[in-house]
């Protein structure tokens, strides 16, 4: 998806929803979605396993209604990844943990655990979760061809976004596919940062 999105909004950064850094940091590799509305996850794998947090701005479980993160959400975060709990880039500017939602999976798990949460009654996304991971829920091409048509507010070629979901190496005709106004040597930086493969001579 972010190399996706780095062809589709090549010149501003800013206005795309997902990046992803195989050089986040010692060992660790990151994904991550930003709306530009409050809403954010990021997703950080490392040799022990993935550590998911996600913050819905507008969740009955925002740290921010509750005077910090909502009891259990938090709580039984594994050794492994407590130091991604406290992480600056995770928290606000007093130290707060920002999130709604968390979940993670070990290297030697069998699926993914949360925590042991009580969620308030009478709620169907009360921590954000079903918004916030609905291209991760359905990751399929078509899925993200009909996010990145109603975001973008252009045609998407489903082709290329199945190349793309399918790790080939991008190629110029998979980029013209998606943006006649793109060079594959101007997206140097951005596979470089993902490690996708390309055609790049």
């Amino acid at each position: 998806m972010a190399v996706l999105e780095a062809v589709l909004s090549p010149d501003d950064w800013e206005s795309r929803y997902h990046s992803f850094s195989a050089g986040w940091g010692p060992a660790e590799e990151m994904g991550s979605m930003r709306n530009g509305s409050g809403d954010e996850y990021s997703i950080v794998f490392l040799a022990g396993g993935a550590y998911i947090r996600g913050f819905d701005h507008e969740a009955v479980m925002s740290p921010y209604r509750n005077d910090g993160p909502w009891p259990g959400v938090l709580d039984s975060v594994p050794d492994v990844f407590r130091h991604c709990v406290v992480e600056p880039a995770f928290c606000d500017e007093d130290g707060m943990p920002v999130v709604t939602a968390c979940l993670w999976r070990e290297a030697g798990d069998e699926g993914w655990r949360v925590g042991e949460i009580d969620y308030p009654e009478g709620e169907s996304d009360p921590d954000g979760s079903a918004h916030l991971f609905a291209l991760l829920t359905d990751p399929t091409p078509k899925a993200f061809q009909r996010f990145a048509e109603d975001y973008y507010q252009v045609r998407v070629d489903l082709d290329a976004v199945q190349h793309v979901y399918a790790l080939r190496p991008l190629t110029q005709a998979v980029v013209t596919a998606l943006n006649v106004d793109v060079a594959l040597k101007d997206l140097a930086e951005d596979l470089a940062t993902a490690l996708y493969p390309s055609h790049l001579g």
